[in-house]
């Protein structure tokens, strides 16, 4: 005669035919990581202005504005506007140097520092001043625009940016 032999789970217990109950093992399920910040998430700014000898340096800080964690990787995109809203030509350089994949907390900040020059550069005579800045998060398609009141950026309008840190 073949013996039946019935195991209940109650409560997270193992019950099996009269013996004394045991722990039931659970499945750990892992944490799950952060998401990219998308544009919606962020405020930028722009910090104090280091300026000397000719160059300008100044932090673009992003801030997560939202309830959850969320992760910055590479350089933002930029382009500088005039006064009239007309877009101004934009070089940008990426410095090299690690991409650090950054995590950033409700209401944390990363940066990425731009550089610039207010000297003019081999055949320059003017430099075009800008009033407004559109920035690109990584990997983001939307942007968003920031005052970035500057009398001059030369070398034919390059901006030399760090990757976010």
């Amino acid at each position: 005669m073949m013996k039946l032999r019935i195991a209940v789970l109650v409560g997270g217990l193992l019950l099996a035919g009269g013996a004394a109950p045991a722990l039931a093992q659970e499945t750990a399920q892992p944490a799950q990581a952060p998401g990219r910040c998308t544009t919606s998430q962020l405020q930028v700014r722009l910090g104090r202005v280091d300026a000397g000898a000719g160059n300008r340096n100044v932090p673009l800080v992003f801030t997560n504005r939202s309830r959850a964690a969320c992760t910055l990787q590479g350089y933002p995109g930029l382009v500088m506007f005039d006064k009239q809203g007309d877009a101004l030509r934009t070089r940008v350089r990426r410095t090299p140097g690690a991409r650090p994949k950054v995590t950033l907390k409700p209401g944390g900040s990363a940066r990425a520092n731009l550089h610039w020059t207010v000297v003019e550069t081999g055949t320059e005579t003017t430099c075009p001043g800008s009033a407004r800045l559109m920035i690109i998060p990584p990997d983001e398609r939307a942007h968003t625009e920031i005052p970035f009141v500057t009398d001059r950026v030369c070398d034919q309008g390059r901006l030399d940016v760090t990757p976010i840190r």
